[in-house]
């Protein structure tokens, strides 16, 4: 029974989505006025994982995450380098795609971004004032927090309070518009030159909470199953989807609301952030570490918990690496001598350990217990591949629930790609060479292929090969 704990309810519930089977989640994306910090990279990558495993257990997973291309981050950019905001979510759209792409992740059923779809927020903004919930005041449309009767639930926060952290969040000028501090926008008239679009209120562009409720019900539903992102975006920006979403449809908005926690960088577990310089972007760090190091480190701490990027997590995550990888080698190398057949005792034992991790990643996608099973897999792999005797369907079974399930952590273990027949060929001569003793020939052969990427391991199967 698969549990995911609930931000709104603070606790684990039982996972019954809207429409048995199928699974409508919405996880909200970058402001894309620059690279993606590797905090933008743990949320995609945590719900990429979540994602992934909903998929393993049977379910039609529909993926929507969102691009905010403009507000004021955008705008200023624009202005900065003397260009456009079109031209800048277009630059930083792109290094997106390609950054998620080192990181494995998956591609999303859609990814919309907030200026498609104006006229769906112009037509949901008319609708909250018409209802009551939103006010225009000079071009500015602003929502009544406070007539929504749970306002404040989702950060578990007394409305009070929020009056009182209000100034946080908004500009001095809107401050001064509202009729309650804890009001927010939904509509902002333009300034001068800002790119705007037509509306009832006058030229202006969206406020941030209203895209990603407009974007989410548009092709989710008004009820969606999960709805995630970090922990930061709990107040005020789920806090306010989920208001003025609800005061639009007068039903559920989310049934589980889900949260990623920080990235803190170093061995002192600091917070990253822009103003202590500790800001480290996916755009840079792929340029050091391979993708597929830095989703292992991500993929496998549980989504709720922070995760510490420092050059040790790092070190570890590349060392988890190549166990996956040792391990699966180590299966493949073994089918070319192995028995027709199978071990009904070694897949048995396969059987458990793959209930073992469907066990913890059904307990709110314990991955940390669920990696933990998948390294059993790999220690009882390489015992198995050093019997004299080993069976192929075995092998293979071993081999598809490895290759599986480290899927689920966006791992990809693959054969070498070496198909030449020349490095095969050497492979047998050197082999022949030792057999006669001509270990100067031997050894010419190893530095040979050594140069070419190709690392010989002597076994007492035989000898076997990598590439680095």
């Amino acid at each position: 029974m698969l549990q995911i704990y609930n931000t709104l309810t603070r606790q684990k519930e039982e996972f019954e989505p809207v429409t048995p089977g199928v699974v409508n989640m919405y996880v909200c994306g970058p402001t894309v006025y620059n690279y993606i910090h590797i905090g933008n990279a743990r949320s995609a990558i945590a719900f990429d994982t979540i994602r992934r495993y909903l998929e393993y257990r049977g379910y039609k997973v529909n993926y929507v995450s969102n691009f905010t291309d403009v507000d004021d981050k955008m705008i200023n950019a624009a202005r900065e380098n003397h260009t456009t905001v079109e031209a800048i979510a277009e630059k930083y759209i792109h290094a997106f795609m390609q950054d998620t792409a080192a990181l494995n992740i998956s591609k999303n059923v859609v990814h919309p971004r907030a200026t498609e779809n104006i006229p769906e927020i112009i037509d949901f903004v008319k609708n909250l004032e018409d209802q009551g919930y939103a006010y225009n005041v000079d071009g500015n449309v602003y929502y009544r927090a406070r007539k929504f009767p749970s306002y404040g639930a989702l950060p578990h926060i007394d409305v009070d309070q929020l009056e009182v952290g209000a100034s946080q969040h908004v500009e001095k000028g809107e401050f001064a518009q509202k009729e309650d501090p804890i009001d927010f926008a939904l509509w902002k008239k333009s300034k001068g030159d800002e790119i705007s679009w037509d509306s009832p209120w006058g030229k202006g562009r969206p406020g941030w909470h209203i895209e990603c409720s407009v974007m989410s019900m548009k092709y989710l539903g008004n009820t969606l199953d999960i709805h995630g992102g970090g922990e930061d975006l709990i107040f005020p920006h789920h806090e306010n989807e989920r208001a003025q979403s609800e005061a639009r449809t007068h039903q559920t908005f989310v049934k589980y609301w889900m949260h990623n926690g920080f990235v803190t960088i170093g061995e002192d577990n600091e917070k990253m952030s822009k103003s202590l310089g500790n800001f480290v972007t996916v755009h840079d760090l792929l340029k050091r570490v391979d993708g597929q190091v830095i989703r292992l480190l991500m993929s496998t701490t549980h989504y709720r918990r922070p995760i510490q990027y420092s050059q040790a997590s790092v070190q570890e995550a590349s060392s988890n690496l190549k166990k996956l990888q040792t391990g699966f080698n180590n299966l493949t190398y073994r089918l070319h001598n192995a028995e027709a057949g199978s071990d009904p005792k070694v897949e048995q034992e396969v059987r458990q350990i793959i209930a073992d991790f469907t066990d913890a990643m059904d307990d709110d996608f314990n991955v940390q217990n669920g990696i933990a099973a998948v390294y059993e897999l790999v220690k009882f792999a390489n015992m198995y591949s050093e019997r004299d005797i080993v069976f192929q369907n075995s092998l293979q079974f071993i081999i598809n629930t490895l290759t599986e399930l480290s899927s689920i952590f966006g791992i990809k273990l693959e054969q070498s790609e070496l198909k030449d027949e020349e490095i095969w060929d050497l492979i047998h001569e050197r082999e022949r060479a030792r057999a006669n003793k001509d270990f100067i020939r031997s050894d010419e052969i190893r530095e040979s292929l050594k140069a070419r990427g190709v690392i010989l391991e002597d076994t007492p199967q035989g000898t076997r090969f990598r590439k680095e």
